[in-house]
């Protein structure tokens, strides 16, 4: 009960003091991380940890879950259509640039580990975590187009970095055991295939469902959010009873879910915007309880391959994608650094880790996941109003026909949303 308790009271305490803290420096992420590490010198919340480890991790597992079903949820068909428009640019060429580059890095920097097992390692790392940089998607300061293309590449490539991760996964198992047909058969069928049947059909029929009731005037308007909560947790107990992807279903049956019910987005952000951020929070409070536990064994190459994910492995793909869009070299930097890895990263790692694939390679991966988010927790957490002020002042001199104000295709439509 320690650190459900001392979670709570930090709760407690962050909403008294939270408009307060966002004009400083010092972030959610920050606070309950800082508060996880505080817990490892509990011996009472450690023996806590060792006992109900699958439960936190199952919490852990839920928010990640509902953070995938409402970020496709509020994905709307002409976002991804045109070259013109950040976020596909993001999405395509910079994420595909982002996992390569990752891979390669791997390979020179942790020179233990196996092709497979760093494409494992740069599908965790490839993720960003809109809730990192918060601060930089919520500023009128920073060019709409600018902050709208951020917020909908966090928002999807979590996503889309599931598949990249369990195919590496796949890989590497089969390398290790000769299995290789077998094992790329069952991750194709049951992990992708059951994972986006269940989720298509539970997107569909509950779409269809809360549409039917919304058009007769059968649902309460204050229930709508409950019912539509239900599917991402409905995708998480039917992939259970079919060994897929709970992560691919809800991510499809986000995106499902629109063809009956259009206002699926509205109220699945409704509720991770409340209670959705409990679950957040509590994996940054769980990840600095266990980061304390290993972080004495960052070497230098885990510590050097956690300062490249952040820095050239995000920005080079980023300047690469963003190749042809005119914008001013101080955009694209500033677009570069702001890939913060969290959420995602951490409950892929944890999946990851539970899944017992038994590779070589665990340690390493797993060291280098956690050296590289503790490092963004805090370095974009505390960079972020800093970088917006120099940023801002850097593109006063920008006439209004500027590429950075110019919201064309699919960065109209999402702007939209903001």
């Amino acid at each position: 009960m320690m650190l459900i308790a001392a979670f709570v009271a930090l709760v407690f305490v962050y909403s008294l003091v939270s408009r307060r803290l966002e004009r400083t420096v010092i972030t959610a992420p920050i606070l309950f991380t800082a508060l996880g590490a505080l817990m490892s010198f509990s011996q009472e919340a450690l023996s806590e940890l060792a006992l109900d480890r699958k439960g936190l991790l199952l919490i852990a597992e839920l928010g990640l879950v509902m953070t995938l079903f409402t970020d496709a949820s509020r994905v709307r068909p002409q976002m991804l259509k045109g070259e013109a428009n950040l976020p596909v640019r993001l999405l395509s060429g910079g994420m595909l640039f982002t996992i390569a580059l990752g891979i390669l890095a791997a390979m020179v920097v942790l020179r233990s580990l196996t092709w497979w097992e760093a494409g494992i390692l740069a599908a965790i790392l490839a993720p960003t975590d809109a809730g990192l940089g918060q601060v930089i998607v919520s500023s009128p300061r920073v060019p709409r187009r600018i902050r709208q293309a951020l917020n909908v590449e966090a928002g999807l490539n979590d996503g889309l970095s599931v598949p990249f991760l369990m195919f590496f996964i796949a890989l590497a198992q089969a390398r290790e055991t000769g299995g290789g047909g077998s094992i790329l058969t069952r991750f194709l069928v049951e992990q992708l295939g059951y994972g986006a049947l269940v989720g298509l059909g539970i997107g569909l029929i509950g779409g269809w469902l809360l549409g039917l009731a919304r058009r007769k005037e059968w649902m309460a308007v204050p229930l709508t959010q409950l019912g539509v909560v239900a599917l991402p947790f409905g995708c998480v107990l039917l992939s259970e009873a079919t060994g897929a992807s709970m992560f691919i279903a809800a991510f499809v049956a986000g995106l499902a879910t629109q063809a009956g019910f259009g206002e699926v987005g509205k109220h699945s952000v409704e509720f991770t915007e409340d209670w959705g951020q409990l679950f957040n929070y509590f994996v940054f409070f769980l990840f600095g309880l266990l980061v304390t536990r290993v972080w004495r064994e960052f070497d230098f190459a885990i510590v050097a391959y956690g300062v490249l994910s952040l820095t050239l492995i995000r920005m080079i793909p980023v300047a690469l994608a963003l190749r042809g869009t005119h914008l001013s070299s101080s955009t694209v930097l500033f677009m570069g650094w702001f890939g913060p890895r969290g959420l995602a990263s951490i409950v892929l790692g944890l999946v990851y880790l539970e899944g017992e694939a038994d590779l070589p390679g665990e340690p390493t991966i797993k060291l280098a996941v956690m050296a590289t988010v503790l490092l963004s927790i805090f370095a974009h957490g505390l960079t972020a109003l800093p970088a917006i002020g120099r940023y801002t002042r850097a593109i006063a001199t920008l006439g209004d026909d500027a590429p950075e104000h110019d919201i064309v295709g699919a960065d109209r439509a999402s702007a939209g949303d903001g």
